[in-house]
């Protein structure tokens, strides 16, 4: 790695980039890419996880039956409720890997959220992680009196890939609902046209090149995840993988994170630029010094842990 590379990067992030998954993504591996993500959040299992009022593990609908989800409540009612979308690369992930995350975004919101274990390519491709996620929203609007009890104030959230799928079904839910407040984008891919792959479509996005290695989300690992979540190339065209390519106008407010290195930085810049340009309400962040992945990062970096704090400040504000 070279050094005049990383000299922008938070220092205290710098020190854990050597420690982080996904390396190798020319040998990267389905089962490999689950298992060291399942190995990252493990090896945190003597810090304490957040605590909430009540944990529960259920099951809401999916696209073609029951998915696993757990639901964290603050014991505040009528509260918001956020149904939450893990990262992963749509590929790896599950409601364990982002387990802190969700508690913090519960507390954090003063609310419930219940995280969402959809089904994931390559056993499910496209546009199966996208259509559980919609059907979980609308299981979760359907079920809001005995959730949080608030159905005005519904809203979606995600991380990298989740953030991805969170703004899919923020346009899915627009014309036949059901009604969502807002919607909560972390770091998220925004336009999989091409798969990472093409040059083309990759120029579009400086970062892409910019921050392509040495940041823990690589270039190589972004072509690997959207190559299995889009065995159709032309896949990359539909709107409900790629929400840049959608129809944004009557959209639900957003708030909207980027990381400076990151290689998705620039799809979720040009995103919170046309939901604006749509007349939606963004607040949008784009953080320096920051990576992908800071959101979970807090325990190792002050500045991530003000960031995230940045961002979940404004979305409990556009939820109500």
């Amino acid at each position: 790695m070279e050094t005049a590379k990383m000299t922008g990067v938070d220092p205290d992030l710098q020190k854990i980039l050597p420690l982080l998954p996904l390396r190798d993504a020319a040998t990267l591996t389905p089962a490999r890419a689950r298992a060291e993500l399942v190995a990252l959040a493990e090896s945190r299992k003597d810090v304490p996880l957040p605590e909430v009022a009540s944990v529960e593990d259920i099951m809401v609908d999916g696209a073609a039956g029951p998915i696993p989800a757990r639901r964290y409540a603050t014991g505040r009612r009528p509260a918001p409720t956020v149904v939450y979308f893990h990262g992963g690369g749509w590929v790896a992930g599950d409601l364990t890997t982002h387990e802190r995350q969700a508690r913090t975004l519960a507390l954090e919101l003063d609310g419930v959220v219940v995280s969402v274990d959809y089904r994931r390519p390559p056993e499910t491709p496209f546009p199966g992680a996208y259509e559980d996620c919609l059907a979980a929203v609308k299981w979760a609007a359907a079920k809001i009196g005995t959730l949080g009890g608030d159905a005005a104030r519904l809203g979606v959230a995600g991380d990298s890939a989740g953030a991805n799928l969170a703004a899919a079904v923020a346009q899915g839910c627009r014309a036949g609902g059901p009604p969502i407040r807002a919607q909560l984008l972390v770091y998220p891919a925004t336009d999989l046209a091409g798969r990472y792959g093409v040059e083309a479509e990759n120029a579009k996005f400086p970062s892409r090149q910019q921050n392509a290695d040495g940041y823990f989300l690589t270039g190589g690992a972004m072509r690997f995840f959207a190559g299995h979540y889009l065995p159709r190339p032309q896949d990359g065209e539909d709107p409900r993988a790629s929400p840049l390519r959608g129809t944004l106008a009557g959209l639900p407010t957003a708030v909207i994170c980027t990381a400076e290195f990151d290689p998705l930085r620039d799809e979720g810049e040009a995103y919170a630029e046309a939901l604006k340009r749509a007349g939606v309400r963004v607040a949008y962040f784009r953080e320096p010094g920051m990576v992908h992945g800071y959101f979970g990062m807090g325990g190792a970096s002050p500045a991530a842990d003000a960031a995230r704090q940045r961002a979940t400040a404004a979305f409990r504000e556009m939820l109500g």
